[in-house]
């Protein structure tokens, strides 16, 4: 296998994390009219003349952006050439460029026009379909060398209805956090778990009830995954990219919750707040890909 085409699919795999990253630093540090309503012209000049912090975030994530765009683009388009006899490379290569350059234009009619919360809430989600599509890829790229197993895995049907299920419901959870972020109601409800305000333990509003709903949503995927956890440690101990991979999916999930409380408790420690992004990103990842190991497996039914 081409040792080029690996080094570009790990660096613009790394690359889409800085740009999922970055767009969570833009809207945890209120930068996004950093440039004013002008792009992709900050202030009417490339480098303004007045530059202020929101300024360099704003300016640093179009660049980031930019750059992993043409890597992306590159990378579509040398796997289609020089694997594209893998069922899923075509797709995924289109599928990874489609979005980035989507995410895109939303930042960029976001940033000209102005969005609801609720549309600007599915900016952060499309980037990670982006990142999915192109970690996914990489991952064909390093197993066409055959350097580990995971093809003709045998799973069973509850295994496979719960992953595509648990996949399908982390981009809901993905969503109700963006939505949090956007609509400002990180610290609406002060305390956790549960929102406690004046003794009230009900929302009361639209921001508690986002809040809320979020972190409903959060311990529920942390169930789930816990569950499906027990089901790959019980039933698939001699395959080990799944019985790792789930390990490794609720060491993740344990760590998004874990960031979500110290988020709220540190008053949005921004460092916190940034690991929050991070894990999510990784999780979503990590499920996309068992959805592609699922797609080629033998089923077996339930005992």
């Amino acid at each position: 296998m081409r040792r080029g085409l690996k080094w570009l699919a790990v660096l613009t795999s790394i690359g889409m994390l800085f740009v999922l990253i970055g767009g969570a630093l833009v809207t945890k540090t209120d930068s996004g009219l950093g440039c004013g309503r002008e792009w992709p012209l900050c202030h009417g000049q490339i480098i303004p003349d007045e530059i202020t912090i929101e300024t360099i975030i704003e300016l640093a994530h179009r660049l980031v952006s930019g750059v992993v765009g043409i890597l992306v683009l590159v990378l579509s388009i040398w796997s289609w050439r020089a694997i594209g006899y893998i069922r899923e490379t075509k797709f995924l290569s289109i599928l990874s460029f489609f979005f980035l350059v989507l995410q895109g234009l939303i930042g960029a009619a976001a940033v000209l026009w102005g969005q609801s919360d609720f549309v600007l809430a599915l900016h952060f989600g499309i980037s990670l379909i982006s990142f999915a599509a192109v970690l996914l890829l990489t991952l064909l790229i390093f197993e066409v060398d055959q350097k580990f197993d995971a093809h003709k895995l045998i799973v069973s049907n509850k295994m496979k209805w719960h992953t595509i299920g648990v996949t399908l419901y982390s981009y809901i959870v993905v969503y109700t956090g963006a939505l949090v972020r956007h609509t400002k109601s990180s610290l609406i409800c002060p305390d956790w778990p549960f929102c406690v305000n004046s003794s009230i333990v009900m929302p009361t509003n639209l921001y508690e009830w986002v809040q809320m709903g979020h972190r409903v949503a959060a311990g529920l995927i942390f169930i789930w995954i816990a569950y499906i956890t027990y089901l790959a440690i019980k039933n698939h101990k001699h395959q080990k990219i799944l019985y790792w991979g789930w390990i490794i999916a609720f060491i993740l999930v344990t760590l998004q919750v874990i960031a979500g409380a110290f988020v709220v408790i540190s008053r949005l420690n921004l460092y916190i707040a940034l690991a929050h992004a991070l894990f999510i990103s990784c999780l979503f990842g990590l499920l996309c890909y068992f959805i592609l190991l699922i797609s080629r497996s033998n089923f077996i039914q339930n005992k």
